[in-house]
């Protein structure tokens, strides 16, 4: 894999290699690269089974961390492709036209993060939120607690507790009731 990632960084600029297992390397490249990189690993190099796509949210950075992970059936090994995107009218190429599945992961990124894919298919189209007319859900800044307490009515008989304390009460009664 170092030789191979060699080659690879030769070609393309990237960076924070971290082999997070045996058999699973990720890596950094610019937002501009990725399409081009996940083009050249698939018809090149043999990454032919697109895996996933995923985000994360670092709202205080003020980015979304996109992550495509491909995989090497030949060599039984993963590779995860990250890049940084701004939150701000957060946008990203497509790659639908590499794998047609990974229009579904865009349609849910664009639906639960607001990341467009521009041209992916049906990226526009609601997916699970029919209806949904509040922030995305999956951005740290949604408060999923007082959408919780604004649109569902509270249950006769339902009670309400401190999570750390429940806890503590369920998993150590016996040396939680010491401490009282």
């Amino acid at each position: 894999m170092h030789q191979f990632l060699k080659e690879i960084q030769n070609r393309f600029p990237i960076h924070d290699v971290k082999e997070q297992r045996k058999n699973l390397t990720l890596f950094t490249t610019e937002k501009e690269q990725v399409v081009p990189l996940l083009t050249h690993l698939r018809d090149h190099e043999g990454f032919t089974h697109f895996v996933l796509l995923t985000a994360v949210d670092w709202i205080e950075e003020d980015l979304f961390q996109l992550t495509y992970i491909l995989n090497n059936p030949e060599k039984k090994v993963d590779l995860g492709i990250r890049a940084y995107i701004g939150r701000e009218n957060a946008s990203m190429e497509s790659a639908h036209h590499l794998w047609e599945q990974v229009a579904t992961y865009q349609r849910e990124l664009k639906e639960m993060f607001g990341i467009d894919f521009p041209g992916s298919p049906r990226v526009d189209e609601e997916f699970f939120l029919e209806g949904w007319d509040d922030i995305p859900p999956m951005r740290r800044e949604f408060d999923s607690k007082k959408y919780s307490e604004e649109t569902y009515f509270p249950r006769p008989g339902s009670k309400s507790h401190d999570p750390g304390e429940y806890m503590k009460q369920k998993l150590y009664s016996d040396d939680y009731e010491e401490e009282e």
